[in-house]
This record gives structure tokens, C-alpha cells and sequence, in this order.
């Protein structure tokens, strides 16, 4: 495919692990007996991307953390704001992305008083320090470089619909009769000075839900030995971005097998490694250089300098969702305080967290980031967005990389497509948002690029 314009600018890279203490508060799913992780299966790693157009440009800082979601999200305004203070950045300038492991730590402090609660707090101020560590670091070693993109392919991502045979509702679990969205975004960062590659973005669309009630292990799930592999190859840090993943997941889920968990990671890493050898030298692209005659008249085609640029945007815009019926925050906190049963108690709990981010009003304001780099754009949302999302921006683009990312900067809730309201399906009666969301948020995006952005 048609390698995308670069980014040329002062690029830095970095990576830290971000494991917890095993003992930390790790109850993920309602189904799990258990409530604090007994082990580690893979470190967890936070990776970040530093982007300047020149020397002392004030940096985009691009953040992935092995971590799960956000159930307070004025917890997780305070600590986003403790580290664009300690950096001093403006808020357009950060993006905190979750990989979205269901094999992580508890991070939210509404659960302190839980089993190995009390070392929730401590594990978030630590995660301060390293996110304002990590990027400090990459400023330091930051250079001139090249960022591009190319799209490819990887079938690990299934549709998890699965229309259920004794009863009319929709489980989430694998459906093999519909299709899913399995396209693959690659970025490159390549040195300008040396030639030799910084690092690698990743953004694909598929929860890591592989390892569910059963493991009792603190794991990335299938990123972790995506980012091995990739990083043994390329011996540069490797950042995995989730893209709009809301229907979308690895075949068989719910399982306490690390193996499969590793084995998928290595299917999407090999994924990975292909784009990358597919991809031309650095700033170059292929071009049309006449035809020879021989036993077939032959297209010649070589590589030729492409054009990059220094073009680097961020914006914020703030899209009004309309709230469903949705009970409000006292009837919530009465059902859960009379509910016995340990499984829909947490159901209750995430439905309390939610109602708490958006409040008990009719409209929720909730913002969403663009920017630009060169001929790329990059978008990112706290919700839970189906894949039509990144289909729909990705179409309308087409001449540009689209990289669309889940869980940035934030989690509230699902962005199911109008058709899937009228099922018993657990996205729709999870998100508090109502029928016609996830267009609206396609249309505000749209009009926000094509305003702000590209003009």
C-alpha cells in the first residue's frame, strides 16, 4: 500500500515497567473469586513518544500504559493534571492511552478499603512519577527523525457478538458468521542522523480479554509478547495503541491460559514485523520509471524521495452526548447497598463509577483530542468506541494514516452503532450514552478536522 507522508521533526522515545506489587487490589471480573493478583505473568511496561516540529518546541507527549480503565474519572483528571503540571504542558498536548489488559491492577481508590487496597494510591503516585520520568527521559534523547505509517492487515480480531441459541440476547463471545475489522496501523520512527529505527506504534483494535476470571497473574495480556517480539526484532521500544475495539477481541477469550494470551501477542507481533519490512526506505516511496520490452512488457517501478513535513496540530473538542435512562446516582448507591450477590454488586459499582463521570444530567460534555503529525492524524477518546468509528474516519481520509485510539484520557462507557440498541447486549445497557452517540461523535470529529485541522 502507499506509504503515508512522514513527520520530520525531534522525535524521543522511552519505556518503563510499571508492574505493581503482587497483593495488589486485581478483580477485573465479576466472575473472579478472588480480589488481589497472586503472581506475574509479563512486566508491565508504560511507553511514551515525544513530537517536536523544531528544538524547543513545546513536545505532544504520547503515552500507552499497560492498565486496564479508569472507574473515577476525577481520579483520573488529578492524576493526567499532576503530570501535565510537573512537564508544563497544556492539556491538548497529552494523551494517556490504556492498552486495556483485564489482567492489571486496580487503579482507582474508591477501592482502598478492598483486599490489597491500600496499595492502589501508592501505585498511582508511583505511575506519576515514571509517566513524568519516562518523558523526561525521551526530551533527553530526543532527535531528528522520520515518522511514518503504513496499513496492513492481522486476523487476530474476531467479532465478540455471539447471538445466543437459548435466549434472544447477544453474548460477547466470538461470532464467526460476522465480519470484523482487522486492519493494522504501523508507525516508524527512523533516525535522521543514523538511519536506524527509534521505535514502533501500534495501533490495532482488539480487547485483551484473553485472560479473564481464572488468572490470578498481573499480565498485558496479548500486547506483552506483541512488544517482546517486536522489540527483539527492531531493538527499539515498541507503543501499542487500542484502537476502536468495542465489538472486537481475540477468538477465544476468558481463560486463564498465559500461553494463549502469548501465542496471540506473537500472531499480532509477526503481523507487525511484516508491515515493517513492507515498508520502503525511510522518506522514500515507490514511483513509476517507464516500461521495458521483454517476453512481456514490464512496468518499472523504483523508489524516489517523498515529501515529509514539520506540520504538528493538537486540538480539543468537546462532544455533547445525550444520556439514556440511566439511573441516577442515589438509586444506583441504594441497589448497590441491598444487593448480596458479589457479581452484580460490581456490575452496580461500575454503574455508580459512571454515573459519578458524566453527573446526573441529560447531556454529558466529554472531550476528545486530534492532532496532527505530517499526513497522519491521530484521535483519541475516553470511551469505548465500535470499530465503524475507525472505518468511517479511516474512509473519509484516505489519504492520510488514521490512527484511533480507545481509552485516552479517560473511560466512561460503550459507543455502540444505532442497530445494536434495539438488543439485549451488555455494551448497550453498560454505557450510559443514548442511541445516536457514536454518529454524533463521528460527525463532531469529521467537522473538527476538516475545520481546526486541515485548514
Amino acid at each position: 500500500m502507499t506509504q503515508q507522508k512522514a513527520f520530520r521533526g525531534i522525535i524521543g522515545s522511552g519505556q518503563i515497567d510499571i508492574t505493581p506489587p503482587v497483593g495488589i487490589y486485581a478483580r477485573n471480573w465479576g466472575a473472579a473469586s478472588h480480589d488481589v493478583a497472586e503472581g506475574i505473568h509479563r512486566p508491565l511496561k508504560l511507553s511514551c513518544l515525544t513530537f517536536q516540529a523544531f528544538q524547543d518546541d513545546v513536545p505532544l507527549v504520547l503515552i500507552s500504559a499497560d492498565l486496564g480503565w479508569w472507574k473515577n474519572a476525577e481520579h483520573e483528571r488529578k492524576f493526567r493534571q499532576s503530570i501535565l503540571d510537573q512537564l508544563g504542558l497544556p492539556e491538548t498536548h497529552l494523551l494517556f492511552c490504556l492498552t486495556h489488559t483485564h489482567a492489571g491492577p486496580g487503579i482507582c481508590e474508591d477501592d482502598e478499603n478492598k483486599p490489597g487496597g491500600h496499595l492502589i494510591k501508592p501505585y498511582l503516585e508511583q505511575l506519576v512519577t515514571a509517566s513524568v520520568g519516562c518523558v523526561k527521559d525521551a526530551l533527553k534523547l530526543a532527535e531528528p527523525a522520520l515518522l511514518t505509517w503504513h496499513y496492513s492487515l492481522c486476523d487476530l480480531a474476531i467479532n465478540r457478538e455471539f447471538p445466543d441459541p437459548e435466549k434472544n440476547r447477544i453474548l460477547t463471545g466470538f461470532n464467526p458468521g460476522a465480519p470484523a475489522d482487522n486492519t493494522l496501523l504501523v508507525g516508524r520512527i527512523t533516525s535522521l542522523k543514523t538511519q536506524s529505527l527509534l521505535g514502533t506504534v501500534v495501533n490495532y483494535a482488539c480487547h485483551p480479554t484473553t485472560l479473564a476470571w481464572q488468572n490470578r497473574l498481573i499480565s498485558p495480556d496479548f500486547v506483552g509478547a506483541m512488544r517482546e517480539l517486536v522489540e527483539e526484532y527492531t531493538e527499539a521500544p515498541c507503543l501499542f495503541l487500542q484502537g476502536a475495539s468495542g465489538e472486537l477481541s481475540p477468538p477465544q477469550q476468558f481463560t486463564g491460559n498465559t500461553n494463549l494470551a502469548d501465542r496471540y501477542g506473537r500472531q499480532l507481533g509477526f503481523s507487525v514485523l511484516s508491515a515493517l519490512e513492507s515498508m520502503e526506505a525511510p522518506g522514500h516511496h515507490l514511483v513509476y520509471k517507464g516500461s521495458v520490452e521483454s517476453g512481456a512488457s514490464l512496468a518499472i517501478w523504483g523508489p524516489e524521495p517523498t515529501e515529509s513535513s514539520t506540520t504538528k496540530k493538537a486540538e480539543i473538542i468537546m462532544v455533547e452526548y445525550p444520556i439514556k435512562n440511566f439511573p441516577s446516582h442515589a438509586e444506583l448507591e441504594r441497589e448497590w447497598t441491598e444487593c448480596e450477590d458479589r457479581v452484580l454488586k460490581e456490575r452496580l459499582w461500575r454503574k455508580i463509577c459512571i454515573r459519578k463521570a458524566i453527573g446526573d444530567g441529560q447531556l454529558a460534555s466529554v472531550p476528545l483530542w486530534i492532532w496532527q503529525l505530517g499526513n497522519s492524524l491521530l484521535i483519541g477518546q475516553p470511551n469505548e468506541a465500535y470499530s465503524e468509528y475507525q472505518i468511517a474516519l479511516r474512509q473519509k481520509y484516505a489519504d492520510k494514516a488514521v490512527a484511533v485510539m480507545n481509552l485516552t484520557n479517560g473511560s466512561i462507557g460503550y459507543l455502540p452503532p444505532r442497530d445494536r440498541y434495539d438488543l439485549d447486549t451488555y455494551p448497550v445497557w453498560q454505557t450510559p450514552f443514548a442511541m445516536g452517540s457514536l454518529d454524533l461523535l463521528k460527525k463532531t470529529t469529521v467537522e473538527a478536522i476538516d475545520s481546526l485541522i486541515l485548514t
